[in-house]
């Protein structure tokens, strides 16, 4: 099955179009074609002398005029949907109620909560129409057959009854298997789909062993995504795009039969129904059986499509991933500080780095000027192999140092405190006995304690 070029990713950036506010005088007659190009010009023109000449190339603007004709026009024409969908409607409403009615239905459709009659002015109409002209290559036809398609799906499969069903308990395995948490550098949202929980045959049967089973988890996979979706913003400025992170950790080869038409379909289904929505694919732990499965897919996709998968090896996942995320918004399963209801740490408090060279030590010193406070820490490293060790060490030449962690080797993230009672420094000492030159990341806070024998006193 053959499929349409998509733009490259690199492509220039357009803002929205500003609509008409609502109530404003149109061009469109409700029994005639609409002709917004008048209109929409006028308001470009109006904001020209505020946005770089490049981002609005003609070709492109001359696509989106168009393309909101022609969707404007198939609105208010009752086809958008298409004309067996236009014929079997009217034919039904006529026979429950035996009279036409007046104004279609088609009128206020919208698509991810955006109307998509773009008369009605919403500032997010154009951004969502653009989508599908990028994922066409700005060609319109094509642009708007791939909006009918989408369109007759979501209403085939019933995609907005299914987004307001109570969603799955947090114990129950799809709720383990699809989850959005944290953000990558820009703001997107990060959605997980982590498929390590069917590690063997058994449990691929017990969750996908049955036809109504896999249709009951690719319901799920529709639910997770428009609840994601629903939370960007259209508007200019906003988050429209998400980041995917697909985990196959622990994934046999066993497992492949069940699991390859889950994966192909959900594939599928992000490129053909929900148009650049996906800012990156990001295939953690990938092991060989899936290389092959993965290059068969893409012989389908455009080159710019083919750009935003990103493969990863297991010794490479928390590398790869810090290049998109900060460690703060970094899950500590993947490598990073983030903590599932974390009562010490915020995002908002930053993570500070060093780097210890191959055969080298370094140590970490956080000078404690007032003591009756409790320091907290978290640290990781990335690609681990390196040695840990925690002391205190007081400024009193006379007191002891106090040893907290024996050296051990450091396989994960660390979280560790202590209560100070007189002035120091802590002192964490990383040895790397590697030749390559380990990151270093950490984060120090300090919170006023009282001791338990005064707190009893």
């Amino acid at each position: 099955m053959s499929r349409k070029p998509k733009p490259s990713a690199s492509a220039v950036v357009q803002k929205p179009l500003k609509e008409a506010e609502v109530g404003d005088e149109t061009n469109c007659d409700d029994d005639k074609p609409c002709d917004l190009s008048d209109q929409h010009e006028n308001n470009v023109n109006n904001n020209e002398g505020t946005k770089p000449a490049a981002e609005w190339k003609f070709p492109r603007k001359k696509a989106l005029l168009q393309f909101r004709c022609k969707v404007e026009d198939a609105i208010r024409g009752d086809y958008l949907l298409g004309r067996s969908y236009r014929s079997l409607s009217r034919s039904s409403r006529e026979n429950r109620n035996n009279v036409s009615l007046q104004q279609p239905p088609l009128r206020d459709i919208a698509l991810w909560g955006v109307p998509l009659l773009p008369s009605k002015g919403h500032d997010a109409t154009d951004h969502v129409l653009k989508n599908f002209l990028k994922a066409r290559d700005y060609k319109v036809s094509e642009a708007f057959e791939m909006l009918q398609e989408t369109l007759r799906w979501r209403r085939q499969h019933r995609v907005d009854e299914i987004a307001g069903e109570p969603h799955p308990g947090p114990d129950e395995p799809v709720s383990q298997m699809l989850y959005a948490r944290s953000v990558d550098r820009d703001g997107r949202p990060l959605c997980f789909h982590v498929y390590g929980v069917l590690e063997d045959r058994e449990a691929c049967k017990r969750a996908l062993g049955t036809k109504e089973k896999v249709e009951e988890f690719k319901r799920r996979v529709v639910q997770f995504t428009e609840k994601v979706l629903r939370k960007l913003s259209f508007e200019d400025g906003g988050v429209d795009s998400v980041v995917q992170i697909t985990d196959l950790k622990n994934m046999q080869s066993q497992s492949v039969k069940e699991m390859r038409g889950v994966l192909r379909s959900t594939f599928w289904m992000v490129q053909n129904h929900y148009p650049e929505l996906v800012h990156r694919h990001i295939i953690l732990n990938v092991p060989l059986w899936y290389y092959t499965f993965h290059l068969l897919l893409l012989r389908l996709l455009h080159q710019s499509d083919k750009s935003k998968f990103t493969l990863v090896r297991p010794a490479k996942v928390t590398k790869t991933l810090l290049k998109f995320i900060d460690p703060e918004d970094l899950p500590v399963e993947y490598g990073g500080l983030l903590r599932e209801n974390d009562e010490e740490f915020s995002t908002l408090e930053k993570v500070s780095e060093v780097f210890v060279r191959g055969n080298t030590a370094k140590s970490i010193r956080i000078p404690i000027a007032e003591p009756g406070a409790t320091v907290v820490w978290d640290l990781t490293v990335v690609g681990w192999d390196v040695s840990y060790k925690e002391e205190f060490v007081p400024e009193d030449e006379g007191s002891y140092k106090v040893l907290l962690q024996r050296s051990k080797k450091l396989s994960e993230s660390v979280r560790n405190s202590y209560y100070i009672n007189e002035p120091g420094e802590l002192v964490i000492t990383i040895r790397n006995p590697t030749f390559k030159k380990k990151r270093v990341l950490y984060r120090t806070k300090f919170k006023p304690t009282v001791p338990m024998y005064l707190f009893f006193k």
